[in-house]
């Protein structure tokens, strides 16, 4: 088959899958189901479930980093002295340098890199080398257009095939509970009080919305909750929805104007891969917090926590060890779908771990006496609802009065 063809067959597949997966999110979300789930959440098991959020994200972090350890090192270093160092000896009420430290240290390594690309050091580099540290080895600035407008189903009307659809389904669930670790990082990251319910269903309900656009537009990816910008969030202080708007129009901006899009994407990867190490240690920070409401001298509180933590580690690596020796799961069956769709489920890490946790905090000795305050519980019984806290009612009316059409959210 023609290569472009190809390309073509698989987009159109799988924009199909997308939009098939997008009911999943969409119906647990705004139908009000998972606002169920999330309401059997207490601190204790929704603290594997985040912390796994980011610590899950490890391999992205200093291994990658080392991959170019000369400029991936002093990206770490440099933004560990500009957000933490340096604003504690300003002194400064301002706080300028924290609230830029990811750009200002992004801008003076990226220039770093490409004084080195300039001067040849990495001209008789082995090939791995270059491609991690070279500045202009992306090959993005010259291979995008200046202009390209994304339309819906530009590869074509979308195919829809079963298997790949339940699959992608299942990754959809598997995305769905990772968001919803992201969202309770997120409130806790901002000092806001604990999301009800209802709020967090309905954002999942509008995250399967966007996957549902991803679908259309044809992105390949499905759309989830941002891990980095949830440990931005920390890292800056800045806890403003209008900066996401901002940010949102400038990210639509990039997109349209393909050249300015890809100056940014060709940053070296091991510069990310060192601000990932501090937003990702932000948000898995932010599960740990939840601990605080916890009795951690109680062996139930012991038990359910490291043993879910040490299950979401373990587990999925049993499987991405068996598959890369093996080839494939350990579920090998002649249906390839249940086996994508069983290893997608036992690889996710947050899944694995927020599983455990809830199962066990849910049956685990639950009608004793201590137990309640034991795993926190009572310091989100005043969340529950919207009416239970003042500062929820902001978001108690739905956009574009869509109450009528959801009412259960």
């Amino acid at each position: 088959m023609d290569p472009h063809q190809r390309f073509l067959r698989v987009m159109r597949g799988t924009q199909g899958a997308l939009i098939a997966a997008s009911a999943v999110q969409i119906i647990l979300g705004f139908s009000g189901l998972w606002r169920l789930v999330v309401r059997l959440l207490s601190p204790l098991s929704a603290a594997p479930l985040v912390a796994l959020v980011g610590f899950g994200l490890y391999q992205h972090g200093f291994p990658a980093v080392a991959k170019c350890i000369e400029i991936g090192l002093p990206q770490l270093i440099l933004l560990i002295i500009l957000s933490q160092y340096i604003p504690h000896a300003m002194q400064s009420r301002k706080h300028v340098v924290e609230l830029f430290a990811l750009v200002i240290s992004v801008g003076i390594v990226w220039l770093f890199a490409l004084i080195l690309t300039v001067g040849g050091a990495y001209r008789h580099a082995p090939r791995r080398t270059q491609l991690h540290c070279r500045t202009d080895r992306s090959g993005l600035i010259g291979a995008y257009p200046w202009i390209r407008i994304p339309y819906p189903f530009q590869w074509g009307t979308p195919t829809f095939d079963a298997g790949e659809s339940f699959a992608m389904m299942v990754a959809s669930f598997v995305a769905l509970v990772e968001s919803t670790g992201g969202f309770i990082a997120v409130s806790r990251l901002a000092s806001a009080t604990q999301m009800p319910p209802s709020v967090l269903s309905r954002g999942v309900g509008w995250q399967g919305m966007g996957v549902l656009l991803d679908g259309i537009f044809g992105t390949v990816n499905g759309s989830t909750v941002s891990v980095e910008n949830a440990g931005l969030l920390a890292l800056t202080r800045v806890g403003s929805r209008r900066v996401v708007q901002i940010s949102a129009v400038f990210m639509i901006f990039f997109s349209v104007f393909g050249k300015f899009g890809a100056v940014f994407a060709s940053i070296p990867g091991p510069i990310l891969a060192a601000v990932y190490c501090l937003l990702f240690a932000y948000v898995g920070a932010a599960g740990l917090s939840f601990l605080q409401f916890c009795n951690l001298n109680s062996f139930r509180t012991k038990f359910i926590l490291g043993f879910s933590v040490f299950m979401g580690l373990s587990v999925p690596q049993y499987f991405n060890e068996y598959t890369s020796v093996a080839g494939h799961g350990p579920v090998h069956t002649g249906a390839r779908w249940f086996n994508d769709s069983i290893s997608i489920l036992f690889s996710s890490q947050v899944l694995v771990a927020g599983s455990v946790a809830y199962f066990l905090d849910n049956t685990l000795k639950r009608n004793d006496g201590t137990t309640r305050k034991d795993r926190g519980y009572h310091f989100w019984d005043r969340f529950r609802s919207f009416r239970s806290d003042p500062r929820s009612e902001e978001f108690y009316s739905l956009p574009f009065n869509l109450n009528k059409y959801f009412p259960s959210v």
